[in-house]
């Protein structure tokens, strides 16, 4: 065993949950708060022995109380090692009481579930049985759901081997052709949240692939839904790209494709469009794409993608936050947009309701401070934006610091520049990027 897992359990901390909340106090002890490690990256610390990387030590040092390299150094499970500490930081008098706690038991139990699943996609070697492609429905239902109220780095791993799961029964000939079309739709649908986990990474060139792939399973799958969701994430990845054009090629593609469903994709197609055409300048799209989507609005009848959840589905306060994001793009900063901006805001200000999602919550308040300060409300657009930089780093995707960044520049150019505020709110803006994006880590 390590000294650093001994010390670990001797002061009752034995999983990576444990682990960070003390990891994190004793970074900001030495200012390493940017240096925070994933949850798999302590796993490999505990469980596997791994030494961490040069940005992780100053913290462990100070938590722990001993060097690297004495940390990192076998010893006996049986027989209490006496390492000098570095610091005088107090020792636990006695050791913690001996067993598993629920966190491990958790993480041995999860583990075991993927193991068992694994079984279960094995065991079909002549066909693909009903229990598998339930626990993939499932499986599904459970990532798209988590996917806009979660961490990217919480769900990634499980979302690369639940399609990699689906590509290999599509791969493996196995598939009867009632279940081809389901399959198909599987493998859209999680190829589609992974080129927005790599939009989430600001890793545009990957985004789009992965999206070509999912175009690619919604055509094998005869989904006109899903096709034109991929010509709406190739929009969406163009715009946080900042490739306006692109991003309204790709939006008008989709809505001439989605032009007959009765879902709410083709209204997310014209936000799209509304958004992109206000990043180019031009009024008159923006005020043609709001009104068709309040219109179609009222004819919605809700289809399976609907059902889905999560991005897959454009609800009213989405609706409201892009048709104030064109606003704000637009540089209008009247009352009206100004109390449709609190409202947007108030529409995600409930993490219990089925429609939030945190980079949306994130990217209403971020529009709301950007029309503040077109009033020269300097105080209200730091009160506005505060809550987005006090998100911990985990959450600071490519979407929410580009909006962070556009309030910034208007810090810059605008009529409030010279305020006071205006100059400590840019600064601390400024530094907002630095540790993202706290995503997935190695």
């Amino acid at each position: 065993m390590l000294f650093f897992r001994h010390t670990l359990e001797a002061r009752g901390l034995r999983t990576p949950e444990d682990f960070l909340p003390e990891y994190r106090k004793a970074a900001a002890r030495v200012g390493a708060e940017n240096a925070e490690p994933a949850l798999k990256t302590v796993e490999g610390w505990i469980y596997e022995g791994r030494r961490p990387q040069r940005a992780f030590r100053p913290a462990i040092v100070e938590m722990l109380g001993h060097s690297i390299d004495a940390l990192w150094t076998d010893v006996s499970a049986e027989t209490a090692p006496d390492f000098v500490p570095l610091t005088s930081m107090p020792r636990p008098a006695h050791p913690a009481d001996p067993g598993v706690d629920l966190n491990e038991m958790k993480r041995t139990g999860t583990m075991a579930v993927r193991r068992a699943k694994e079984f279960l996609l094995g065991k079909d070697r002549e066909r693909v049985g009903d229990d598998t492609l339930s626990m993939l429905d499932d499986e599904v239902a459970r990532l798209v759901t988590s996917y806009p109220r979660e961490p990217l780095a919480v769900i990634w791993e499980d979302l690369l081997e639940t399609q990699d799961q689906v590509f290999r029964l599509l791969e493996g000939g196995r598939v009867r052709p009632s279940q081809l079309r389901d399959l198909n739709m599987k493998a859209s649908v999680l190829s589609f949240l992974v080129a927005k986990g790599f939009n989430d990474m600001e890793v545009p060139h990957q985004a789009m692939t992965m999206t070509r792939v999912a175009a690619s399973c919604a055509k094998d799958a005869e989904h006109p839904g899903l096709i034109s969701l991929t010509h709406g994430l190739k929009s969406l990845i163009a715009y946080w790209a900042d490739k306006p054009e692109d991003a309204y090629h790709y939006a008008s593609q989709g809505a001439a494709i989605s032009a007959n469903l009765r879902g709410t994709v083709s209204l997310w197609l014209l936000g799209l469009q509304s958004r992109a055409a206000a990043r180019l300048g031009n009024e008159e799209i923006v005020r043609k794409a709001i009104l068709e989507a309040t219109e179609r609005r009222e004819h919605v009848q809700p289809d399976d993608l609907d059902a889905l959840g999560g991005l897959f589905t454009y609800a009213p306060e989405k609706q409201l936050y892009y048709e104030v994001e064109s606003g704000a793009l637009l540089g209008n900063g009247d009352a009206q947009l100004h109390v449709q901006a609190e409202q947007a805001v108030q529409g995600f200000t409930d993490p219990h309701s089925p429609n939030w999602a945190f980079g949306d919550l994130a990217g209403a308040q971020c529009d709301l401070a950007l029309i503040r300060l077109f009033g020269t409300d300097v105080d209200g657009a730091a009160e506005a934006i505060r809550p987005v930089l006090d998100l911990p780093a985990s959450h600071r995707n490519n979407g929410i610091v580009v909006s962070a960044l556009r309030v910034r520049q208007e810090l810059m150019s605008g009529p409030a520049r010279t305020a006071v505020v205006a100059r400590d709110l840019r600064a601390e803006i400024e530094a907002f990027p630095a540790s993202r994006p706290a995503l997935p880590h190695g």
